[in-house]
Protein backbone atom coordinates (compact mmCIF):
# COMPACT_ATOMS: atom_id res chain seq x y z
CA UNK A 1 0.00 0.00 0.00
CA UNK A 2 1.32 3.47 -1.32
CA UNK A 3 1.79 6.41 1.80
CA UNK A 4 -0.06 9.17 0.93
CA UNK A 5 1.75 12.48 1.65
CA UNK A 6 0.60 13.51 5.22
CA UNK A 7 1.65 9.86 6.20
CA UNK A 8 4.67 10.29 4.66
CA UNK A 9 5.17 13.41 6.33
CA UNK A 10 4.35 12.33 9.76
CA UNK A 11 6.73 9.19 9.59
CA UNK A 12 9.44 12.05 8.25
CA UNK A 13 8.73 13.73 11.70
CA UNK A 14 8.98 10.51 13.55
CA UNK A 15 12.66 10.42 11.98
CA UNK A 16 12.36 8.26 8.74
CA UNK A 17 13.98 11.09 7.08
CA UNK A 18 14.17 8.71 4.05
CA UNK A 19 10.65 8.97 3.10
CA UNK A 20 11.45 12.63 2.09
CA UNK A 21 12.78 11.21 -0.92
CA UNK A 22 9.54 9.95 -2.19
CA UNK A 23 8.08 13.18 -1.74
CA UNK A 24 10.81 14.51 -3.99
CA UNK A 25 9.61 12.34 -6.01
CA UNK A 26 6.06 13.17 -6.66
CA UNK A 27 6.26 16.47 -6.57
CA UNK A 28 9.88 17.75 -8.50
CA UNK A 29 8.17 17.97 -11.97
CA UNK A 30 5.04 19.82 -11.40
CA UNK A 31 7.28 22.39 -9.36
CA UNK A 32 9.86 22.92 -11.86
CA UNK A 33 7.00 23.43 -13.94
CA UNK A 34 5.52 26.30 -12.05
CA UNK A 35 8.63 27.39 -10.84
CA UNK A 36 10.10 28.05 -14.62
CA UNK A 37 7.43 29.13 -15.64
CA UNK A 38 7.30 31.98 -13.51
CA UNK A 39 10.83 32.88 -13.35
CA UNK A 40 11.51 31.92 -16.91
CA UNK A 41 15.01 30.00 -16.27
CA UNK A 42 15.58 26.82 -16.12
CA UNK A 43 18.68 27.15 -14.06
CA UNK A 44 16.79 29.79 -11.38
CA UNK A 45 13.64 27.27 -11.34
CA UNK A 46 15.77 24.64 -10.29
CA UNK A 47 16.93 26.41 -7.62
CA UNK A 48 14.02 27.61 -6.43
CA UNK A 49 12.77 23.92 -6.34
CA UNK A 50 15.84 22.72 -4.64
CA UNK A 51 15.06 25.62 -2.26
CA UNK A 52 11.41 24.54 -1.81
CA UNK A 53 12.65 21.07 -0.48
CA UNK A 54 15.02 21.78 1.56
CA UNK A 55 12.68 24.83 3.37
CA UNK A 56 9.97 22.13 3.71
CA UNK A 57 12.26 19.55 5.28
CA UNK A 58 13.92 22.28 7.44
CA UNK A 59 10.31 22.84 8.69
CA UNK A 60 8.77 19.31 8.72
CA UNK A 61 8.56 19.72 12.32
CA UNK A 62 6.06 22.65 11.54
CA UNK A 63 3.64 20.87 9.10
CA UNK A 64 0.35 20.28 10.48
CA UNK A 65 -0.91 16.41 9.44
CA UNK A 66 -4.55 18.25 9.50
CA UNK A 67 -3.35 20.37 6.68
CA UNK A 68 -2.64 19.08 2.64
CA UNK A 69 1.15 18.68 2.54
CA UNK A 70 0.56 19.43 -1.42
CA UNK A 71 -0.63 23.18 -0.48
CA UNK A 72 2.13 23.49 1.93
CA UNK A 73 4.54 22.87 -0.67
CA UNK A 74 3.08 25.19 -2.93
CA UNK A 75 2.85 28.03 -0.81
CA UNK A 76 6.52 27.52 -0.17
CA UNK A 77 7.30 27.23 -3.64
CA UNK A 78 5.03 30.80 -4.47
CA UNK A 79 7.27 32.77 -2.07
CA UNK A 80 10.35 31.32 -2.98
CA UNK A 81 9.94 32.32 -6.12
CA UNK A 82 9.09 35.55 -5.31
CA UNK A 83 11.65 36.55 -3.18
CA UNK A 84 14.11 34.41 -6.12
CA UNK A 85 12.67 36.75 -8.43
CA UNK A 86 13.14 40.23 -6.50
CA UNK A 87 16.92 38.95 -5.96
CA UNK A 88 17.91 38.56 -9.54
CA UNK A 89 16.18 41.60 -10.65
CA UNK A 90 18.43 43.64 -13.26
CA UNK A 91 19.74 46.65 -11.06
CA UNK A 92 21.18 49.42 -13.96
CA UNK A 93 23.96 49.11 -15.49
CA UNK A 94 24.24 45.31 -14.86
CA UNK A 95 23.40 41.83 -17.23
CA UNK A 96 20.57 39.74 -15.96
CA UNK A 97 21.41 36.27 -15.36
CA UNK A 98 19.14 35.24 -17.32
CA UNK A 99 20.93 37.09 -20.36
CA UNK A 100 24.42 35.97 -19.75
CA UNK A 101 23.31 32.59 -19.02
CA UNK A 102 20.80 31.46 -21.88
CA UNK A 103 20.17 28.86 -24.10
CA UNK A 104 17.18 29.58 -25.77
CA UNK A 105 15.14 32.63 -27.46
CA UNK A 106 14.22 35.34 -25.40
CA UNK A 107 16.82 34.61 -22.41
CA UNK A 108 14.76 31.68 -21.49
CA UNK A 109 16.40 28.31 -20.93
CA UNK A 110 14.71 24.54 -21.59
CA UNK A 111 15.42 21.89 -18.94
CA UNK A 112 17.31 18.95 -20.73
CA UNK A 113 15.04 16.06 -21.72
CA UNK A 114 15.78 13.24 -23.43
CA UNK A 115 13.27 14.09 -26.19
CA UNK A 116 14.18 14.45 -30.21
CA UNK A 117 16.54 17.38 -31.30
CA UNK A 118 13.39 19.22 -33.24
CA UNK A 119 10.55 18.06 -29.72
CA UNK A 120 13.20 19.39 -27.66
CA UNK A 121 13.20 22.92 -30.04
CA UNK A 122 9.38 22.96 -30.53
CA UNK A 123 9.09 22.65 -26.63
CA UNK A 124 11.34 25.33 -26.25
CA UNK A 125 9.16 27.88 -28.20
CA UNK A 126 5.76 26.98 -26.82
CA UNK A 127 7.37 27.03 -23.37
CA UNK A 128 8.64 30.77 -24.11
CA UNK A 129 5.47 31.98 -25.64
CA UNK A 130 3.46 30.86 -22.71
CA UNK A 131 6.29 32.43 -20.27
CA UNK A 132 5.69 35.85 -22.57
CA UNK A 133 1.96 35.44 -22.25
CA UNK A 134 1.84 35.06 -18.59
CA UNK A 135 4.27 37.85 -18.23
CA UNK A 136 1.50 40.08 -19.51
CA UNK A 137 -1.32 39.20 -16.40
CA UNK A 138 -1.30 40.82 -13.38
CA UNK A 139 1.03 38.42 -10.88
CA UNK A 140 -1.85 37.02 -8.71
CA UNK A 141 -3.59 35.77 -12.42
CA UNK A 142 -0.75 34.23 -13.51
CA UNK A 143 0.36 32.00 -10.87
CA UNK A 144 -3.36 31.01 -10.31
CA UNK A 145 -2.57 30.02 -14.25
CA UNK A 146 0.24 28.47 -13.26
CA UNK A 147 -1.01 26.55 -10.27
CA UNK A 148 -3.57 24.99 -12.09
CA UNK A 149 -2.39 24.51 -14.95
CA UNK A 150 1.38 23.60 -14.78
CA UNK A 151 0.84 22.31 -10.89
CA UNK A 152 -2.50 20.23 -11.46
CA UNK A 153 -4.15 22.13 -8.77
CA UNK A 154 -7.94 22.17 -7.75
CA UNK A 155 -9.80 25.72 -7.10
CA UNK A 156 -9.37 25.12 -2.98
CA UNK A 157 -5.89 23.82 -3.07
CA UNK A 158 -4.66 26.94 -5.31
CA UNK A 159 -6.83 29.44 -2.27
CA UNK A 160 -5.08 27.83 0.00
CA UNK A 161 -1.73 27.91 -1.62
CA UNK A 162 -2.22 31.60 -2.16
CA UNK A 163 -4.42 32.79 0.65
CA UNK A 164 -7.22 33.37 -0.61
CA UNK A 165 -11.09 32.08 -0.95
CA UNK A 166 -11.77 29.22 -3.16
CA UNK A 167 -14.02 32.28 -5.13
CA UNK A 168 -10.89 34.38 -6.08
CA UNK A 169 -9.06 31.18 -7.08
CA UNK A 170 -11.18 30.31 -9.37
CA UNK A 171 -12.38 34.31 -10.79
CA UNK A 172 -7.71 34.88 -11.06
CA UNK A 173 -7.95 31.89 -13.58
CA UNK A 174 -10.68 32.67 -15.78
CA UNK A 175 -9.90 36.42 -15.76
CA UNK A 176 -5.98 35.28 -16.83
CA UNK A 177 -7.95 32.78 -19.46
CA UNK A 178 -10.15 35.86 -20.87
CA UNK A 179 -7.23 38.08 -20.64
CA UNK A 180 -5.24 35.78 -22.34
CA UNK A 181 -7.72 34.73 -24.97
CA UNK A 182 -8.85 38.25 -25.46
CA UNK A 183 -4.72 38.85 -25.98
CA UNK A 184 -4.51 36.35 -28.94
CA UNK A 185 -7.23 37.15 -30.29
CA UNK A 186 -6.36 40.62 -30.75
CA UNK A 187 -2.73 39.66 -32.42
CA UNK A 188 -4.45 37.63 -35.29
CA UNK A 189 -4.06 34.29 -33.20
CA UNK A 190 -0.30 34.81 -33.20
CA UNK A 191 1.56 34.25 -29.78
CA UNK A 192 4.33 37.11 -29.01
Amino acid sequence: MELDDVQIMCRVQAGEVELFDELVRRYRGPLLNVAWSKLGDASWAEDVVQETFLAAFAARATFNPRFAFRTWLWTILLNLCRRQWQCRQVRPGEQSLATSHSTGADGYCEPVTHETALGNILSIERRAAVHRLLTRLPELQADALRLRFFGGLQFAEIALAMESSVRAAKQRVKNGLVTLADYVRQNGGDFP
